[in-house]
């Protein structure tokens, strides 16, 4: 006979499948595939979920649906709940006890292991043809390739942060792209943030608007690291100045690494504060 555990762990299996159906494969994969099954008992279910502005997420658009597919697995369920845990990111989505999963459940928890999709909707997509393998070295780029290619294969910063400036041409995009890329790879487990400093303006007045800046903070804060392009578009801009300076100054002190580009040294970024 099927132990508690293997019977939710079944269960949370079929309703992953009902989720990514009745939402779609872009939803599931942003929001309901981080969704770990962290705790069972007879009369009660517990998923966690690595930050509070996913947890805040998935129960305000999909956590009817999620208890309604638990009820009707087991009407005996009468608690059902999100917490926020960042030691779940990466993990498994069944609990760590159960057998194998079935071939496409395992397919997928081993997708999760590499994927970004804690960031989803708020990091920029990278180009996986923007590699170290494609970069044009030169005379006036060599420095900043050699930087970023010893930040990509270290586990701890070597540099920190990393400033990369310089004209139109010659490059920093492309080593923004070919860090982050190295890193997933060669350190799938660790959280890596890359964005343009337009999509963090975005985000950050988007959640002034919402009145969602603690859940804002939070998944800033909780990577291993941050990578913003084009910081130059923040020159001017004091409040979202202000959020990235106590981000970048938090992330620096807990050891996470920070990387940045700009057209412009920092001395020369007009509008940029002088710290």
């Amino acid at each position: 006979m099927a132990s508690l555990e293997e019977r939710r762990n079944a269960e949370w299996a079929r309703i992953r499948g009902r989720l990514r159906a009745d939402f779609g494969d872009g939803v599931f994969r942003s929001w309901l595939r981080p969704l770990t099954l962290t705790a069972v008992d007879d009369a009660s279910v517990t998923m966690s979920v690595p930050t509070r502005f996913v947890r805040d997420r998935v129960n305000t658009l999909y956590g009817d649906r999620l208890r309604e597919l638990w009820r009707a697995e087991d009407d005996a369920i009468t608690g059902i709940d999100i917490d926020v845990s960042p030691e779940t990111a990466g993990r498994k989505p069944s609990l760590i006890t159960a057998p194998p999963p079935e071939p496409s459940e395992a397919d997928d928890s081993a997708e999760a292991l590499t994927d970004d999709s804690w960031s989803d909707g708020v990091a920029s997509p990278l180009d996986p043809r923007l590699s170290f393998d494609t970069f044009v070295v030169g005379k006036p780029n060599e420095f900043a390739f050699a930087a970023c290619k010893r930040a990509a294969e270290t586990e701890k910063p070597a540099f920190n942060p990393l400033f990369l400036y310089g004209g139109v041409g010659l490059g920093k995009t492309h080593l923004m792209h070919a860090t982050a890329l190295e890193m997933r790879r060669k350190f799938p487990e660790k959280r890596i943030l890359f964005l343009t400093a337009e999509k963090f303006l975005y985000q950050f007045i988007r959640a002034l608007r919402a009145r969602e800046t603690v859940a804002f903070k939070e998944l800033f804060r909780s990577v291993d690291v941050l990578m913003v392009d084009d910081v130059q578009f923040l020159c001017g801009r004091d409040a979202t100045q202000e959020e990235f300076f106590h981000t970048f100054n938090a992330l620096v002190d807990q050891g996470a690494q920070v990387i940045i580009s700009a057209d412009k040294s920092p001395n020369d970024l007009d509008g940029l504060e002088e710290r």
